[in-house]
């Protein structure tokens, strides 16, 4: 009875889901609606197209001589703090792919299940260790990590760089521990049949399998890091995201305008760099 309900549900999974969204975006609206009669209805007031349209003359700059996306000083240190923050990126990005290659093989549930060699005791205790570190690291956002290490560092390059390398670490973690877990073992099991060493088996046998979904989802998490670089900024660790909360506090609007300009050149290059290493990659398969 239950095997016959759990494949009526199978096959009529995706008609169920889309009700259940529906229902759930239903739900929502009508709980905001009746906590908050006035919530819809502030959101098409006359005055808000007054404040949007002086807050896109500010950014513009209308009133100043010189905004600051015309001045080339600024322009200058704009492109500091942008190479700064691709600074912060790219170790972030290291560190986290680093710490992923040292515990992604223990978190992998057909490694510590004995499936593809003999499995230990240990096995079990470094695969729920692995576990535990993977979603410990990830369920804090990189915001909250980066308000934690400013207070244990000085604000600047590192505690952004350590924040975004914890949080991306545990997402990498999970991403690539399950690239092993659906790796086709039928050729792993012909070298152990044939008597290769588990470290053989690793370099002939995991690693060229797993090695370019692992740099996709490098490079997929990269392109994440850049953004994520104007958030951990807020709080003091350096890069654009720093300046730009400074412009807000001060008003200078045309700055923001100024360092959003570069941001969005940063995050343009960054796509442009992951899709040429991608298409490389897949070249090569």
């Amino acid at each position: 009875m239950i095997h016959q309900f759990l494949r009526y549900l199978d096959r009529h999974f995706i008609k169920y889901s889309f009700w259940a969204v529906i229902s759930l975006f239903i739900f929502s609206w009508g709980y905001i609606l009746a906590d908050q009669p006035d919530s819809l209805s502030t959101l098409f007031r006359v005055e808000n197209v007054d404040y949007i349209v002086e807050f896109l003359s500010e950014m513009l700059g209308i009133n100043e001589e010189t905004p600051a996306y015309l001045d080339p000083e600024m322009w200058q240190k704009a492109l500091w703090l942008s190479a700064e923050t691709l600074l912060m990126s790219i170790l972030a990005t290291g560190m986290a792919a680093i710490g992923m290659l040292l515990f992604v093989l223990p978190a992998a549930r057909n490694i510590a299940e004995g499936r593809l060699s003999h499995s230990r005791w240990y096995h079990r205790i470094a695969y729920r260790i692995s576990r535990f570190l993977f979603l410990f690291s990830r369920a804090v956002p990189e915001l909250m990590w980066a308000m934690i290490l400013v207070f244990i560092f000085k604000p600047g390059i590192l505690p952004g760089a350590l924040a975004l390398a914890i949080h991306n670490f545990g997402v990498l973690g999970k991403l690539c521990s399950e690239v092993i877990e659906d790796i086709d073992e039928k050729p792993l099991r012909h070298l152990i049949q044939n008597g290769a060493s588990k470290a053989q088996l690793l370099v002939y046998g995991i690693y060229p399998a797993v090695i370019r979904p692992f740099l996709n989802y490098i490079l997929y998490r990269m392109e994440n890091i850049i953004r994520a670089t104007l958030i951990v900024g807020f709080v003091g660790a350096s890069g654009l995201g720093m300046q730009f909360k400074l412009a807000m506090s001060f008003f200078h609007y045309s700055e923001i305008t100024l360092y959003l300009l570069c941001y969005l050149l940063l995050v343009y290059l960054t796509d442009i760099f992951t899709a040429l290493a991608k298409k490389y990659i897949s070249e090569k398969e």
